[in-house]
């Protein structure tokens, strides 16, 4: 199975125009959330009804998994913590999203939310739980923010990840967890577009301007990956677990 994974597009519509146009190559196309812009002058609900359509499309060409991203909350929850309900939505649109336990024959996806406060913490939490039970060989996160303390969160000064995730990394060991957020981490010295906790492969595509992300080409049959950027590239091979 080939996965295209991306992250951090925030509502760049000519990196969703290349999306669209290589989506048919690939078995599925992942996305790593922030989709949309916070920091963008249009309205946000405009920014999600042309993301929306984006997303029909990338699904009329493959399998589509999404999960939410710090600057998608368009609402909240009942602790008045944000949440992504349009992405929850788009589910009507056979989309896998937020809260999905997605099966590749003996791999399961595991798309996990953003999470801003300890109710969506738990929720995540018992997500994992659950993902957990279920039979599978290879097990895959789509989590926006990175593990915390690796290269892929790295951020110049400081790390900028999630060190809940390092815990629930070292919990279930699971093949790979696929983040974005930190958007410089693949391009700084120190810094990397792939690292390992323990023996779970961790990958940051990060950010960039222009006509195309940079993306992570990842085969999960022969467990190999490439990483491709305007400025850079590398590859990979993952080796068995």
């Amino acid at each position: 199975m080939r996965m295209l994974f991306v992250a951090d597009l925030h509502y760049a519509l000519r990196q969703y125009d290349w999306l669209v146009g290589c989506a048919g190559e690939y078995d599925v196309v992942a996305v790593g959330g922030d989709l949309l812009d916070i920091g963008c002058d249009l309205d946000f609900d405009v920014q999600i009804v042309v993301v929306e359509k984006y997303l029909r499309q990338l699904r009329a060409k493959t399998r589509v998994l999404v999960c939410s991203g710090n600057h998608d909350g368009d609402s909240c929850n009942e602790a008045d913590e944000g949440v992504a309900g349009w992405l929850l939505k788009a589910r009507r649109f056979d989309l896998a999203v937020d809260f999905d336990h997605v099966r590749f024959g003996e791999t399961v996806v595991t798309i996990c939310p953003w999470w801003n406060g300890p109710v969506g913490r738990l929720n995540l939490e018992s997500l994992l739980a659950d993902g957990a039970e279920l039979p599978k060989q290879k097990w895959v996160w789509l989590h926006h923010a990175p593990p915390n303390d690796t290269r892929v969160s790295w951020a110049g000064h400081k790390h900028a990840g999630d060190p809940y995730l390092v815990r629930w990394i070292w919990r279930y060991q699971p093949q790979m967890v696929l983040s974005g957020h930190v958007h410089r981490a693949p391009f700084l010295p120190h810094g990397s577009w792939i690292d390992r906790v323990g023996k779970t492969w961790v990958m940051n595509p990060g950010f960039q301007l222009g006509p195309e992300p940079a993306f992570i080409s990842i085969n999960l049959d022969t467990m190999d990956a490439e990483w491709v950027s305007q400025s850079a590239r590398g590859e990979r091979v993952l080796a068995s677990i």
